[in-house]
């Protein structure tokens, strides 16, 4: 079976042509979605030229496709056909992750659109850390914001940290049932997660893809206490927040301006101090 894998993120769309059998990648491509990331006539066409691509490196139709979803909240804990009733449980679940989840609510319409009569399942970031004690996925606020409104940790990057649990085992000559490691997902998202016996024990990331570690441009965990100043005297609202919080902090605030690492570490070694500062505050 020839499966095409769908990754939608916030500003490119990755996609794959695997063999199910072999685990082989048959074809691969990339593509920036610009301006157009949250128009779904955009991801349409992105879709549809990727598709193409893709179909003819891979010399023959597709049989499947799967969506990484980024958050599946408690209701999601293992890959899930998708029909209209999962689309709109992942719809629910945006205004936690709605970087992530809307764009690849975008990527399964257009999906379901070009090739309607192909099985389409959705993959979620959050079902490696389902099992979580809830020493680990609490937190100590009120408890009716648990019990009413679902504030609770969930974890993300649950894909990468289960490949590299079971390609772990594979080195090491173990069953995954017994292996134990920290996992640490560097890429414009950064997590760690630390593996006992196989299973997610603890995460750094939370109830959102913005708690835990300094990131690309996320600021990671900071005081609250920062937030409510703002709030409360006026200098930002929510949006202004939430957009400085998820696009401005993290390296691309300490820095000033959206770079990559190699970057960073270019202008560090001419000098540049604030390149210098956001490494040592990243390391």
């Amino acid at each position: 079976m020839r499966v095409l894998v769908l990754n939608a993120g916030s500003s490119s769309l990755k996609g794959s042509i695997v063999d199910s059998v072999d685990l082989r990648t048959i074809a691969k491509d990339e593509v920036s979605l610009g301006v157009d990331a949250t128009r779904r006539h955009g991801l349409e066409r992105t879709v549809r030229g990727l598709l193409r691509k893709l179909q003819v490196g891979g010399g023959q139709e597709i049989d499947a496709v799967g969506h990484r979803v980024v958050h599946g909240g408690t209701r999601y804990r293992s890959a899930t056909r998708i029909d209209d009733r999962v689309l709109k449980g992942i719809e629910s679940l945006a205004e936690f992750a709605p970087l992530h989840n809307r764009i690849a609510l975008l990527a399964m319409h257009a999906a379901r659109k070009l090739v309607p009569n192909i099985p389409q399942v959705a993959a979620f970031d959050t079902a490696f850390h389902a099992g979580l004690a809830p020493d680990q996925f609490l937190y100590p606020v009120p408890w009716r914001w648990y019990r009413e409104y679902g504030i609770r940790r969930f974890g993300f990057h649950g894909l990468s940290v289960e490949w590299s649990t079971d390609r772990a085992g594979e080195l090491l000559g173990r069953p995954k049932a017994e292996v134990a490691l920290v996992v640490a997902h560097l890429g414009s998202g950064c997590s760690v997660t630390a593996v006992l016996d196989g299973r997610s024990v603890a995460t750094s990331m939370g109830l959102t893809p913005m708690e835990g570690l300094m990131m690309g441009t996320r600021s990671g965990s900071i005081d609250p206490g920062i937030l409510l100043y703002m709030l409360r005297t006026r200098r930002a609202g929510w949006r202004e927040l939430e957009e400085a919080l998820d696009h401005h902090s993290g390296l691309t605030g300490v820095y000033g301006r959206a770079a990559g690492m190699r970057e960073i570490e270019a202008a560090a070694r001419t000098g540049n101090k604030r390149a210098k500062l956001a490494i040592d505050m990243f390391t």
